[in-house]
């Protein structure tokens, strides 16, 4: 009898019951449905459920009692997790209810990562290499035709991801207000889409560094293919090694790459490049207050990554006495990009599973998935930061030359930049 009564439907489902009511306290009433086998925990709440998260067995169930964080991604890029219904949306009441202030076992985690992860010469390769250099045709199958993986930004929201990303290139132009003739230092170049529009539109001379092996031999490719490899020099080195002098500095995309306790360091290569004179952009993810990168993100898509509140990046400019002459949240602009990405992702799904195998694609689907609810929900911030030296002529007056011309021009998709 007290075996039969061990495997007996009753007991079965009633601990899977207690399992999923585990869980549950530690999502709150969120309109969120649990599955596990034939037993369903229904959250207590008016508001219609908006996803059913199913379990594929107990031990699954239990890893996210033990650590939901990093377990949830795992399971359900292998698979034994499935989300029926709006994904995005459920991961939107996921981040909503989360607390605000990391704990205790979260902290400790991160300081973790920030040792085995460290940003050094050797760990930034390293770290780098592993989320850029999965392969050129990898993120041709979902980016512009530029290749940009930095937010873009949306004069209407209608707007076609090629548009925006080219209305990102120009505002990030007009901002620093670039002139022919002067020099241009960008760090983090991506697959050079900046620095060869700097050069073609503004006519100026770049030095753009990156230590991404896979887009420099793309950046380099594309100069030369635009013809402006005379003046856009595409060079695979660590940010830290530039020693020259130049009119501006520029950092869209790179500064989540380079660690807190690099920002010291960081602010003193940005003097040495364009001293007390110069001006300089930072264009990077950001939060409303700290708190460490979530660990899932940072232990299988980006190594070594920790998007900054705005207190902690002007760790960066401070010491230096840099002057901040404005800042700029695009948090839902870039919403909107990732909703692109995603889209063309899923529409070469098939494809990514091909060329890198399910979990992979799984991985990649809700890494794009829970960035775009990210920054709907504001758990992710995008932060555009225009600062100059303490004796740079360079003054704004207003924000009028940025936007004016803009929404005409998306019109018709036609990109004339004034010089």
């Amino acid at each position: 009898m007290l075996r039969e009564e061990a495997v007996s439907p009753t007991t079965t489902s009633g601990t899977d019951r207690k399992l999923l009511a585990l869980v549950r306290r530690s999502l709150g009433p969120i309109p969120i449905a649990l599955a596990l086998s034939d037993t369903c925990d229904v959250p207590e709440t008016d508001e219609p459920v908006v996803a059913t998260v199913r379990f594929a067995d107990r031990a699954t169930l239990l890893s996210l009692v033990n650590d939901a964080e990093l377990a949830f991604g795992d399971a359900y890029a292998a698979g034994r997790i499935e989300v029926e219904g709006d994904f995005i949306a459920a991961l939107e009441q996921v981040y909503r209810a989360a607390p605000q202030t990391p704990r205790l076992y979260s902290r400790l985690r991160a300081q973790w990562f920030d040792f085995i992860q460290n940003n050094t010469h050797r760990g930034s390769r390293s770290n780098i290499h592993l989320h850029y250099d999965l392969s050129n045709d990898f993120y041709r199958l979902w980016l512009d035709e530029r290749m940009l993986y930095t937010c873009a930004y949306f004069p209407k929201p209608e707007a076609s991801l090629e548009a925006a990303q080219e209305a990102k290139l120009e505002m990030v132009c007009r901002k620093l207000r670039l002139q022919p003739g002067e020099t241009v230092v960008e760090v983090g170049c991506g697959w050079g889409a900046l620095a060869i529009y700097m050069a073609q539109h503004y006519g100026v001379e770049v030095k753009a560094f990156n230590i991404s092996r896979e887009q420099i031999k793309y950046a380099r490719e594309r100069a030369k293919r635009e013809g402006v490899s005379g003046r856009v020099e595409f060079i695979e080195d660590d940010y830290r090694n530039l020693s020259q002098k130049f009119d501006v500095f520029c950092s869209v995309g790179m500064l989540e790459h380079v660690g807190f306790n690099h920002y010291r360091e960081l602010g003193r290569v940005i003097k040495r490049a364009i001293g007390e004179t110069g001006r300089g952009f930072l264009h990077y993810i950001g939060r409303n207050r700290p708190r460490p990168l979530n660990a899932w993100i940072r232990k299988r898509i980006f190594p070594g990554g920790y998007p900054p509140s705005i207190r902690e990046s002007m760790d960066v400019l401070e010491p230096e006495n840099f002057s901040v002459l404005d800042i700029e949240n695009l948090r839902m602009h870039y919403a909107k990009t990732l909703e692109h990405w995603l889209a063309r992702f899923e529409s070469s799904f098939d494809t990514v599973v091909r060329m890198r195998g399910m979990e992979f694609a799984r991985a990649w689907r809700l890494y794009l998935s829970g960035s775009v609810a990210a920054f709907r929900v504001g758990s992710l911030q995008l932060f555009q930061v225009l600062f100059a030296g303490s004796r740079s002529p360079f003054v704004v007056w207003t924000r009028e030359h940025l936007y004016a011309p803009l929404q005409e021009e998306l019109d018709t998709e036609v990109w004339k930049p004034a010089m």
